[in-house]
Formats: structure tokens, sequence, C-alpha cells
């Protein structure tokens, strides 16, 4: 590890003028290349105190052994040069994303003498108009067998090619209509390139005057009684319009556009793009890539700007490119895009209308995109065990942890304070073995506190598993059920964990073969905090006698492991699958707070005086507030006034009326949308979701 200041350029030696500048590690291989405005005042900041530095950029720069520059005159001539070091070098301290090479595309070879369509994958090539990309092969092949009743361009490979025409024969597409047959001069190069020409042309979405041709054609034909040709440009009208079809219409002005969005989280990001073309979505593809760098979602924007159009020229960057966020400043990538092109560029995000919803499909595609990865990584046998080896070593530990266990605290402001413990065994979630625990021992907000309680009743729960036995008696619930202690079970439905065999076979066990819970140790702890939260832990083990358990938090800011009694934290790698499998832990005991935290909160507010009436149930209760409107005016009722409600005798009208004079009236509802008094029970929906906002 190298010390910044020892590769330090001298303050006079930096210009304070657009550049770009290479890091280089000791074996001379460039790390990371980046741009600046001002060189000076960019590499000033890698140099500052490493405290003072995001993780990952401090990585960065203590990997390095030096640094060097190339200044240029302008933003854009910066930007250009970034992005040609950053494919010749290819640094790992940069945001690369992966391409997948896989998509296949529609390509006309117009640098032959005679274009043949046909699919392609891969890098492309200089000459090759391409369309696309599309999901699948299949579809581009379905495509092109429309459009050859219009377009009969060449789809056969060389060879083919080579042989027809020196038999003098062409292809069966060639007898049927869909092969102008160039290889035996049915039609001159001339002619065959211009047909490629028109083919593209309609690919590209000038349909509409095309179609509008063969309609006047098929029209004249019909006057001039010359049926037979009529009927084929129907036909051909028809297969054009069936070939438009398979892409729906999703932006009316006929609009060339690409959209852009980026899914994220702290250790990676999706970005998936929508080629539109002519109002038609024409392709669509994604990439994903491991967060290296210190980048925001403007810089994300700005790497796939970079990556999707560095290679393009024309038409290929279309005019106008919707993204979420625009890169800073925004300036030199519009001027760079419109120069790719020949033409002015619009950059934006959109604002309304149909251009704004098409954006949130594209996002909710790379929400998926980015979910499907994760589900794929997590899955892998090989990967889950990379993970937990990672995380024996970073912790040093002396074996790989099977069974991890994660707790969060949630609440709101303080209020309906909870807790959660998630299980992962062998890498996987254990749903059945998820706990729950309500906050008993104080009021209010005190993370602090209220880990060392939970951690504390979880694990004198495991010692006194140890020594009794006897049988475990379970109360049936909708989701959960809250024991003495405060804590809760959760249930999941049969069979969720007999996909894969138990990893842990042979645990402490009742009599009629169930599980004891609590009785089961983990290797692992792990707290949703930093030190503070990690000390709590701790602590409390240590006041429980239990030192075979490892503790660590997992700070979600800087994504930070901390561990007991050290003052500095332990920073894996970004691309770590040990990172990535403790913050899956993590995420997860943090959404089963959360949703037990709004549980209990939403019960809370909707109770009701009436819920403590002995003898009411639910139906009566209803009648009551639907006869009298509101619980205010049925508290202000009569006994007599009571018993007029159907099924509502005079012993449980007095009961209802002696309960409702016993209760305090509670303040007024208030909708927080509109500043509404609501009088009747329950807090209204604008109510809650304003809430959630300040939530744990």
């Amino acid at each position: 590890m190298a010390d910044p200041s020892s590769y330090r350029p001298k303050p006079g030696q930096i210009p304070d003028s657009p550049g770009v500048y290479k890091f280089r590690d000791e074996h001379g291989r460039v790390i990371y290349v980046g741009k600046a405005k001002s060189l000076r005042q960019r590499l000033a900041n890698y140099f500052q105190d490493l405290a003072g530095l995001h993780p990952r950029t401090r990585t960065m720069v203590t990997t390095a052994a030096s640094v060097e520059w190339t200044v240029v005159s302008t933003e854009v001539e910066a930007l250009q040069l970034e992005y040609s070091w950053i494919k010749e070098f290819d640094p790992r301290f940069n945001v690369k994303y992966r391409d997948d090479k896989s998509y296949p595309y529609l390509a006309v070879t117009l640098n032959e003498e005679f274009p043949r369509v046909q699919v392609m994958r891969g890098a492309k090539k200089k000459g090759v108009r391409y369309f696309g990309p599309y999901g699948h092969a299949w579809a581009i092949r379905e495509t092109v067998d429309l459009m050859l009743r219009v377009f009969p361009v060449r789809t056969c490979s060389a060879g083919v090619f080579k042989r027809s025409a020196q038999i003098g024969r062409p292809c069966l597409l060639g007898y049927i209509g869909k092969c102008s047959a160039p290889c035996v001069g049915r039609i001159s190069p001339e002619e065959h390139h211009e047909l490629a020409e028109e083919f593209c042309d309609f690919m590209a979405g000038r349909t509409g005057a095309y179609i509008r041709r063969l309609e006047r054609g098929m029209q004249e034909a019909a006057e001039e009684m010359e049926y037979e040709r009529a009927a084929r440009l129907r036909d051909d009208i028809g297969a054009l319009k069936r070939a438009m079809e398979k892409s729906a219409v999703v932006l009316a002005d006929a609009t060339d556009a690409d959209l852009i969005a980026v899914a994220e989280d702290e250790l990676e990001a999706a970005v998936q793009i929508f080629h539109v073309r002519g109002g038609r979505v024409r392709g669509q593809r994604g990439w994903v890539t491991d967060k290296v760098e210190a980048v925001t979602t403007s810089g994300l924007v700005e790497h796939a700007l970079q990556q999707l159009y560095g290679e393009e020229r024309g038409d290929a960057v279309p005019k106008e490119v919707l993204v979420p966020a625009l890169p800073e400043p925004v300036e030199p990538i519009a001027q760079w895009l419109s120069q790719r092109r020949g033409s002015q560029v619009s950059l934006r995000i959109p604002q309304r209308g149909d251009k704004k919803d098409l954006m949130a499909t594209v996002g909710r595609n790379a929400q998926q995109a980015l979910g499907l990865h994760k589900t794929k990584r997590a899955s892998d046998l090989t990967t889950r065990s990379r993970a937990l080896e990672e995380i024996a070593g970073a912790l040093g530990l002396d074996a790989v942890p099977l069974r991890i266990e994660c707790f969060d605290i949630s609440h709101l402001q303080g209020d309906d304070v909870v807790a959660s413990m998630v299980v992962f065994e062998d890498g996987l979630a254990r749903k059945s073995e998820y706990r729950r625990f309500q906050i008993k021992s104080f009021q209010g907000q005190d993370d602090v506190r209220s880990m060392h309680e939970v951690i504390g009743r979880r694990f004198k729960r495991y010692l006194q598993e140890k020594q009794k036995s006897g049988e475990w008696t379970e109360e049936p619930a909708d989701d959960a059920r809250v024991d003495d202690n405060g804590t809760t079970a959760a249930t999941v439905p049969a069979g969720t964990d007999d996909l894969e065999p138990d990893p842990m076979a042979g645990r402490p066990t009742d009599e009629d073969g169930r599980p004891k819970r609590f009785a089961y140790p983990p290797q692992l702890v792990v707290v949703d905090g930093g030190a503070p939260q990690v000390a709590a832990a701790r602590r409390a083990l240590d006041e429980l006698g239990i030192d075979d358990v490892a503790v660590c938090g997992l700070a979600k800011r800087l994504e930070e492991v901390w561990l007991p009694e050290e003052d500095d934290p332990v920073v894996l790698p970004r691309s770590s699958e040990g990172l990535y499998l403790l913050q899956r832990v993590r995420d997860e005991a943090h959404r089963f707070a959360i949703a037990y935290q709004r549980s209990k909160r939403t019960k809370r507010l909707k109770s009701s005086p009436l819920d403590a009436v002995a003898g009411l149930g639910d139906t009566r209760r209803q009648a009551l507030l639907k006869h009298f409107g509101s619980l205010k005016k049925l508290r202000a009722a009569t006994v007599d006034e009571i018993c007029e409600v159907p099924g509502v005798g005079r012993k449980t009208a007095e009961t209802v009326a002696a309960a409702l004079a016993g209760a305090a009236p509670s303040a007024p509802a208030v909708n927080t949308a509109t500043g509404e008094i609501i009088e009747d029970d329950g807090a209204p929906p604008a109510a809650l979701s304003a809430e959630r906002g300040q939530e744990r």
C-alpha cells in the first residue's frame, strides 16, 4: 500500500486547464482514468487527508504509485480522450459496463458489392448498418421473412452465393420471389444496392412514405384493371404492416430517441436502454456494472453515454436522448453527442407526457434486471462458498460462518420500536428461522440500547434451551406469534425450505422432531450499524459468558464492516462476494423489521375502544359504526339509541356505552394531504404515507 504523499506532484506542476489524468500502480499499469475541467483542482482532491476520502477513492490512491496527465483545449476533447484511454487501458477502478455481446442485431452489409441481410452478434463492423438489438434471433428472422416479399435482398452466405453463381441457378428463395437473385444476374449490383438502401430506410422508421407509395401503385393498377399486380401490391402492404406491428407505437409523434434508465444500490448498477425509432421500440439492451469508484447517478449516465455512442456516427446517434439524471456539466457531453451525429442532439430529462411514462417503464426494466442479476448471483453455489470464505478471511474467523444471524432495529421517531432477526444458512435465507422482537425494557429511541436488549434476549433463550428439556407449544397466528418475552416467530408456507437439503441437519429438536427455537447458535452475528451497535452486541454476549460467536456490523452509508474493539473498519473490495452477501443479509433484516414495525403501527392506528368490549365481534362493531356514522356520534348516543341497531341487545348496549364513557376521547385524526379533520377511527392512507417517510 503506497502513501499518496510519496508521488504527489508539486503544487506548481499541475496546470489549471482541462485535461485527462491517469493513475498507475507500482507495475506501471493504468488503474484509473479521469477527466477534469481544471486538472489542478481535481487532482488536489485526491491528495487530501485519507480519512476524508471515500473508501473506494482511498483504495485507489493507496494502490497507485504515480499520476500523470495530458492537457487538452476543451472539455469535449477531454471527454473523447478519456473514452479512448478507458477503452485502451481497461483500468480496474473505472466503471465499466459489462455489455452482453450475445444481443442479436439485424445487420445489412452495405460494404459488400451485393449487400446481405443477416443476424449479427458481437462487435460492430464498419460499413454495416445495424438495427436492434433484439431480444431473440427468431424475432429478427420473422421480421426479415415478412419484408423480403417487398425488399428481396440477398440473405444467403458467401458460399451459397458463390455456388449459385457457378451453376447459374438461384437458391429456393430466388424461385419463390424472396430474393432478387443477383447471383445469376437478374438484378445489377447498383439496383440491388438501392434495394438494400430502401430496406434500411424502412427499418430506420421511414415507413409512411413507402407504404403510401405502394398504396398509390395499388390503386393505379386497379384503375388500369391490372388486378394481379394490384393484389401483389396489396399483399406487400399487408406484409409491411405486419412487420411494423411487431414493434408497438410508444410515442405518437414518430420520435427518434434513446431512453436510458439506471437502477443501483451501493455495490452495483444496472442500465437499460430502449431504442425508439419512428415512435416504435426497435431495440432494447442492458448492462450491469460493479460500482468500483465513487460515482453518482449522473456519473453512471455519463459512462453509459460514452459506451453507447463511443463507436457510433451519424443516424446511429438519435436526435433525442432521454436520461434520468444529467451529467455534470451537461454541455460537453451534449456537444460530443452532436459532433458524433453531425447535427444537434437533445439531452434532457423527460418531465411529462408519454416520454415520462415510457421512461418509467424503462426504469422498471432496469430494476428487474438488477434484481435478476442479484438472484442469479445469490443462487450460485460456488459464489456462495466464495462469499463465506471471504467473510471468514476478512473477519479472522477460524471457519466459514455456515449460520449467520442479522439484527436490525426499526421505529418511527421513537414509537413502535421493534427489532428483527433474520437467518442465513449456507448463504441462503432460512425464513422459517426469522424472529421479531418488541422492545420492552424502555420507551423512546435508543438504537444502541435496543440492540443490547435484543441480543441479550436472543442468547438468554439459547442458554435456556441448552439446559431445559420439554415441549414447545405454538399458537396459530396469521403471520407470527408473540411469546412471553415479546418475541415473535415468523411463519412461512409449508415446503418453503424443502427446495434444498437442510445444511444444518442434526440440530437440537423437540420430542416431536421440530427444531427448538433459539436452540441453534450462529457462527456470526451481524448488526445493522457501526461501532456503537457492534459494541452493544458484544457487551450483551460477554454478559452472558458467550465467547464463541463472532460479531460484526455493516454501516450502510459506506458499507464498512466494523469489529468489536477496533478503531478502524474493515473495508472489503467493492467486487467482493463476501460484502455482497453481508449487504443482502443486512437488507433482508431491514426489510423484515420495517414490515413488522408498519404492521404494529397500522394496528395501533386502527384500534378502537370498541375492540375492548367483551362479546362484541367485528360484525356488530361494523354495524354500530355504520348506523351512527362515527365513533364520536356513537359515544354521544344513549343506551336506547344503541339498542336500535339490529343485533345489539340492551345488555350489550349498556356494555358499549360504559366502555365508551370510560375511554378518553382521542385527538382527532388529520388528513395530512388536505388538512381535513377526520372523526372516524383509523388513520387515513395519506397520513400513513407521510409517516413512512420518517420511519427507520
